[in-house]
């Protein structure tokens, strides 16, 4: 196979990431039996196992990079992808090329018919990314989960050791006691022997957790944790402990307080799989190069135009308290809005605070379960807020890139979907503008010829 013939090839198997569909039957057994005929490839090197609401995607990016620093060989599963596919698999935080990639799906494939199942989309570029994990070799990999952890894919790995993250509102009706349902989902990846490294705060959740046999745990702002979380320019400083030790001054290129949060379970759990405090230089080196794309990333500034994936009320609170914490806006501010079916479209654009921007353009998603634009616009329009209704996600952006001057704001939101597309435009608008500053600068010199 090609990469093209690999694409095609998965996307002829259920993909519940792009579809509405009802998932029937939870169980791992297609996955076992896939890693059983692949030989197991999951054994072959320790891992770190992720899991929570928000801020699985960043903690995983944080321990990778502490990883790569501290000079091991690291392979990163994480999910979704924003652009390509080769995004989902890594080494040494470098996405997997075309051609590797193609191989591993190919692996796959081919031992599909042995198997005897119909495996989903996902299971079978979960196999393809362990199985290339243990063809290159890896010393560790950091695996981050799907959905909630007991019968997600991932879960096919024993974690040494288990970080879950959060637990917040999502993937649920709110029906009963979610909170501890939802807990005990994500307990799943906690495995007899594991490390817990437990970032959930709640005391009324800990025993969910530590019932699953975890050989040590620490808590967050129990045993770990931040001591200052500042914001700077273009992240935050923070001084931060574990049992083990503590880090100061730490510059951690990213925005929001709950990044530093984030900041703290990483480290805690490269410790936690060392059993040693990491070196102060180590981190400082780990965190410089800290990038996390689709996150309240810059993409431009004079408009500053900020794109964040923050698909659930509580990832959409935490972008708006960021916006009005780190950024300084002396202008207008324009919210580019697309949500996914599935989620609460008032409790989203509340979070969002639709009624504090100047304008909100709204767009569909670029998924089967794009809510429409003028749905979403509807319900922005009920809260409060002066609304256009868009319809692609690059017909929004220029509607609200038309709008806004040197010192406005542009935030795109509302779901990674919208952010894998609204990233390539951005860049395709920014090549544009530095053609066209070439081409002025040409001019002048010619005329002054």
């Amino acid at each position: 196979m090609n990469l093209a013939d690999a694409l095609d090839y998965l996307d002829r198997h259920q993909n519940l990431e792009v579809s509405a569909g009802k998932i029937e039957g939870l169980s791992l057994d297609h996955m076992r039996r896939l890693m059983e005929v692949l030989g197991d490839p999951q054994r072959a090197f320790p891992v770190i196992h992720i899991t929570g609401t928000n801020g699985k995607g960043s903690v995983a990016r944080m321990i990778t990079a502490l990883l790569v620093e501290s000079g091991l060989s690291v392979g990163t599963y994480t999910s979704p992808h924003l652009e390509a596919l080769n995004e989902r698999i890594a080494w040494n935080g470098d996405p997997i090329g075309d051609d590797a990639l193609a191989e591993a799906v190919s692996d796959v494939a081919v031992i599909e018919p042995v198997s005897g199942i119909n495996p989903s989309w996902f299971e079978l570029v979960t196999a393809a990314a362990l199985a290339w994990f243990a063809l290159v070799a890896v010393d560790v990999a950091v695996i981050e989960v799907g959905l909630l952890g007991q019968f997600d894919a991932t879960n096919v790995v024993d974690a040494d050791v288990a970080v879950i993250t959060n637990v917040g509102f999502d993937h649920t009706d709110g029906v009963g006691d979610w909170r501890r349902a939802i807990a005990t989902e994500k307990a799943g990846i906690v495995k007899t022997g594991s490390f817990l490294v437990l970032g959930e705060t709640d005391d009324d959740l800990r025993s969910v957790f530590t019932a699953l046999g975890p050989r040590q745990t620490w808590e967050r702002d129990v045993d770990f944790g931040i001591d200052q979380d500042l914001p700077a320019v273009g992240g935050r400083l923070i001084d931060l402990h574990t049992p083990l030790g503590s880090l100061e001054q730490v510059f951690i290129p990213v925005h929001g307080a709950h990044q530093a949060a984030n900041a703290a379970v990483a480290v805690a759990a490269v410790e936690a799989f060392f059993g040693r405090p990491l070196d102060q230089d180590v981190a400082d080196q780990a965190f410089a190069g800290l990038t996390i794309p689709g996150r309240l990333e810059v993409m431009s500034r004079g408009p500053l135009v900020v794109v964040d994936g923050a698909h659930n009320p509580a990832g959409a609170q935490a972008a708006a308290e960021t916006l009005a914490e780190d950024f300084e806006v002396s202008g207008r501010r324009t919210l580019v809005v697309g949500l996914l079916a599935g989620r609460d479209p008032r409790a989203m654009l509340e979070a969002l605070d639709v009624a504090g921007y100047d304008l909100v353009v709204t767009c569909t998603a670029p998924s089967p379960r794009g809510v429409p634009s003028v749905e979403v616009a509807a319900v922005a329009a009920e809260l409060g807020a002066v609304v256009e209704q868009g319809g692609s996600v690059a017909d929004a952006i220029d509607r609200a890139l038309a709008v806004s001057g040197a010192e406005d704001l542009v935030l795109v939101a509302g779901s990674l979907y919208v952010v894998g597309a609204a990233r390539p435009h951005l860049r395709w608008l920014g090549e544009q503008a530095d053609r066209d500053d070439r081409d002025d600068q040409d001019d002048r010199d010619d005329r002054e010829r």
